[in-house]
């Protein structure tokens, strides 16, 4: 399965992004159009206030064009691929949304809490309605008794489960590199697990996506020259998640993505604890900036999400299977 062909479409893919981006973040910088700094953030993240986001949409814009011309020209588009295509477009669409509407109209907040998860929802029927109609829906093998009824619950779950990591991904996204790099570590993960399923289609979407996020990484390791914006954390839980589905591994995610868990349920137990407490559990959430607040720098704690889901994802490749 991997070739001279594959290869060439890894340099093709880094080198597409190392050169889209810097006419692109020209053009963001010339129109002063930034990113908008959390007010409840770290005080030293106001520094970044002004630098170049949407950068999700050159690297999601680039994995989409390129993988669907490899896969015409040398393979077959299948319905895997076009499940994730949807994902790809429709989760980038939602993100592309908040961020216009933060970037533009310099409103910190985005899109409301309600609108953001309708969308998302909606993103997540579609994708699933697709993969329903085309057969490609893994079973999970619930205990149900009746295909329509475990399906149906089946589809309420997996749209669960998209839209929790769509989230989760998005959450991670609050320092340099952080959801980039562990973006890449999961999708790699992912990547080993299609090709040893000769899963072509996914495979080849997933290899094009990780050269992407490599070529991204140029620009969005510290000190960040741009962000991924909402367009690309939104787009990339989403499409996580409907890869573990697509190989019929969802409950693997709880392991290869352990960072994305923690940093959500980071999030639920501070607003929980606050409300039972009024104290604080951690002294900020997401949980990378209470390491923050204890004094580790940016690429310290970079370095240790990154080692904690690369050791759990070769864990998970070791002793789950593959």
């Amino acid at each position: 399965m991997f070739n001279a062909s594959v290869a060439f479409l890894i340099i093709l893919t880094i080198l597409g992004i190392c050169v889209t981006m810097p006419f692109y973040i020209s053009y963001l910088r010339k129109h002063k159009e930034g990113q908008q700094i959390r007010e409840e953030g770290p005080k030293w993240h106001e520094k970044k206030a002004g630098t170049p986001t949407m950068g999700g949409l050159v690297f999601l814009v680039v994995t989409a064009i390129f993988s669907f011309i490899y896969l015409s020209l040398f393979h077959t588009v299948t319905s895997a691929f076009y499940v994730l295509l949807v994902i790809l477009l429709v989760y980038g669409l939602v993100g592309f949304f908040d961020d216009f509407i933060k970037v533009f109209k310099k409103q910190n907040l985005g899109l409301k809490a309600y609108q953001k998860f309708t969308l998302q929802v909606a993103a997540a029927v579609i994708s699933l309605t697709i993969a329903t109609a085309t057969g490609i829906l893994p079973n999970l093998q619930l205990p149900i008794v009746g295909s329509t009824s475990s399906l149906m619950i089946l589809f309420v779950f997996y749209t669960i489960w998209i839209v929790g990591f769509s989230n989760a991904v998005n959450l991670s996204d609050g320092l340099d590199g952080l959801a980039t790099g562990l973006s890449i570590i999961s999708f790699g993960t992912y990547g080993v697990i299609a090709y040893n399923q000769n899963n072509l289609s996914v495979f080849v979407f997933i290899i094009t996506l990780i050269s992407a996020l490599i070529g991204f990484m140029i620009f969005n390791k510290k000190p960040a020259k741009i962000f991924m914006g909402d367009v690309g954390s939104l787009a990339l839980g989403g499409i996580l998640a409907t890869v573990s589905i697509l190989l019929d591994r969802p409950w693997s995610l709880l392991i290869i993505g352990i960072v994305f868990v923690l940093e959500t349920l980071s999030v639920i137990l501070q607003v929980s604890y606050f409300k039972m407490t009024h104290k604080r559990l951690f002294k900020m959430s997401p949980i990378h900036h209470h390491f923050e607040m204890l004094g580790m720098n940016e690429w310290q704690v970079d370095g240790l999400f990154w080692a904690v889901g690369l050791v759990a994802s070769i864990c998970y490749l070791i002793f789950g299977g593959i």
